[in-house]
């Protein structure tokens, strides 16, 4: 099975678009991205891990969660649901912040947009487009290859969970 993974940033434009192919149904993935105890088991990762404080997911409401590394220190993040259609779309404007609702750095932020497709062999496309505000935050997200380096490692561990069998419809 090949995951058909690309990431290609546009300093010019200060986005990032990654597209990424998963061996299961929309329905599978939608659920892998929106059910918080399986984002927690695949988003981070390892070493790190995520743990999520708040997933109110609706439009207007909010996912709040903590990138946690070995060693204890939370990353918090906060994204509020802009847009949703169901099994087909999720779009987001994301900060990070201190866990209490406070912006770090004055808040800068991102927008992303999530597109999930149907492709043969019962199988999922993931289009991503993130664009961000200033250049720094881009330039944070892109400069050292951490970014690029942990989303792939995270839809690996995805695909991990969706062979085990974990994510049940």
């Amino acid at each position: 099975m090949t995951n058909n993974f690309s990431f290609e940033p546009d300093s010019a434009a200060k986005k990032i678009h990654i597209v990424r192919e998963f061996n299961a149904p929309v329905e599978k993935i939608w659920r892998a991205w929106t059910d918080p105890e399986i984002l927690d088991k695949w988003w981070g990762p390892k070493p790190s891990r995520i743990e999520t404080k708040i997933m109110d997911f609706r439009v207007g409401g909010t996912w709040e969660f903590a990138m946690i590394t070995p060693d204890g220190q939370k990353h918090w993040l906060y994204a509020e649901f802009t847009a949703i259609e169901n099994g087909k779309s999720i779009s987001t404007k994301a900060l990070f912040f201190d866990g209490e609702g406070k912006p770090l750095n004055s808040g800068p932020g991102w927008y992303r947009d999530t597109r999930f497709s149907s492709i043969e062999g019962n199988r999922t496309r993931v289009n991503i487009e993130i664009n961000f505000e200033e250049a720094a935050t881009f330039e944070r997200f892109t400069s050292d290859g951490y970014f690029k380096q942990g989303t792939a490692i995270g839809y690996n561990q995805l695909d991990e969970l969706l062979v085990s069998e974990e994510i049940i419809l």
